[in-house]
């Protein structure tokens, strides 16, 4: 009989092994995708209530009434939005739900080999494993929103774009004229790598066709109506900005109070001084971008390698997305995945550790399935209990904003870098 050392030592072996297994891995695949699809259809708190209601809606009126939002009229989504949609109409509305869902885990299957590959023993299972976490952590609104499309498709970018930069930059580009935020991972990499040309000109080629196509069908002056709809929005209830009016509201102060707007169709929170707040935070947000992108600028002109720049720059420009905003939709949360993902999958070639933010962001996705969508409800009537788990929530999107920053202003603040090429190079040519 072995010796209990010889036999932990088996134990370790085997787990180790099975966690490196692709088979594991899509068998866990398989498991998450299956229960958050459960949870998507048949759970409580009407999670996939935008896909099945507005979504749906937003499409029949064009099937069936001839009047297309984002061409015909404006639009919160950017035009390519509609595809996926129009895609989940393909059998009909009483199944529009569930081929969504089978859309999402087909595209997240792509995500999922650019990840580990497609041999038996799984590359970057670690990662893998991570996002499977993330995904259970942050339940059905992982899949049953618009961003539930942007996720895999930006997930697959940033996976290609060290060897591939061109169709990363066309990919981000594609998320971008879906919903707007892989903007941030494509400005990102234009920032920090050294094939940016690549990058910008595929990007640059997928807008051009994009507009084209939607001058081409009617909706020219569409086009720019999700940044113009967005600025004339009031606070959401659970942007972290809106954390100071919900505890007024819960304790009587400042006029403050809960109400749902009709014309965009969500639960915003207003009070005294609320309207110069919301007016305050796109120029914030802009600014927040702009300062970021000058410190990744800043490493850039210091000799910072990519490896260490690209996933630390990508997380602070989401985050800053995510954190000073006056929409703060609990599918937002979904979009930590990519910089972390792309953090923890680049720390290998000498990137920055991700542990850190990392660990924070599967607390971050367990605190947004409290909030929603099961207790949602709790939250608009001003559950004290909900408003703590709203408030860490948010406290936990500025913790690793704040940690990227301050990364950055490291890594600008570093003794200027000299390519060791150039070094050699340079003392080849002194020594003849």
């Amino acid at each position: 009989m072995p010796a209990p050392a010889a036999r932990l030592a088996t134990a370790r072996r085997f787990t180790v092994t099975a966690a490196g297994s692709a088979v594991s891995l899509w068998a866990a695949f398989a498991a998450v995708h299956l229960w958050l699809g459960f949870l998507n259809l048949y759970g409580p708190g009407l999670p996939m209530g935008d896909v099945t209601y507005v979504y749906l809606f937003w499409v029949e009126r064009g099937v069936l009434g001839n009047e297309w939002v984002g061409i015909d009229t404006s639009w919160v989504y950017p035009l390519l939005a509609l595809v996926p949609m129009l895609a989940s109409y393909v059998f009909g509305p009483d199944l529009y739900g569930t081929t969504w869902l089978t859309i999402v885990m087909a595209l997240n299957a792509v995500a999922l080999v650019s990840i580990i590959g497609v041999e038996e023993r799984a590359r970057r299972a670690a990662v893998a494993w991570w996002w499977m976490l993330f995904l259970v952590l942050i339940g059905p609104i992982a899949l049953g929103r618009i961003d539930a499309i942007t996720v895999p498709v930006a997930l697959v970018a940033v996976m290609l774009i060290a060897d591939h930069p061109k169709w990363g930059g066309a990919l981000l580009a594609v998320g971008a004229w879906i919903k707007v935020w892989p903007a941030g991972l494509l400005l990102a990499a234009l920032v920090a790598l050294r094939a940016r040309g690549a990058v910008l000109a595929s990007a640059v080629a997928v807008s051009m066709l994009v507009v084209a196509a939607g001058i081409a069908l009617g909706g020219a002056s569409a086009l720019l109506t999700p940044i113009t709809e967005q600025a004339g929005r009031g606070l959401q209830v659970e942007s972290p900005i809106s954390t100071v009016w919900l505890w007024a509201a819960a304790a009587g102060e400042w006029m403050s109070r809960v109400y749902y707007d009709q014309g965009i169709l969500t639960w915003q929170v207003v009070g005294e001084g609320s309207a110069q707040a919301a007016a305050v935070m796109t120029p914030l947000l802009a600014l927040a971008v702009l300062v970021i992108t000058a410190l990744g600028v800043i490493a850039v002109r210091r000799g910072v390698d990519e490896v260490e720049l690209f996933p630390v720059l990508a997380l602070a420009l989401v985050m800053a997305l995510i954190t000073v905003n006056k929409v703060g939709s609990p599918q937002f949360a979904t979009w930590i995945a990519v910089p972390i993902v792309l953090g923890l999958a680049w720390q290998r070639w000498g990137g920055l550790r991700f542990t850190v933010p990392a660990a924070l962001a599967l607390a971050t996705a367990a605190l947004t399935q409290v909030v929603y969508p099961v207790l949602y409800g709790s939250l608009l009537a001003l559950d004290p209990r909900m408003l703590v788990a709203l408030s860490a929530r948010n406290l936990l999107y500025i913790v690793p904003l704040g940690w990227a920053v301050w990364q950055l202003v490291v890594l600008c603040w570093r003794p200027r870098i000299v390519e060791p090429v150039a070094v050699g190079a340079a003392q080849e040519g002194a020594s003849s």
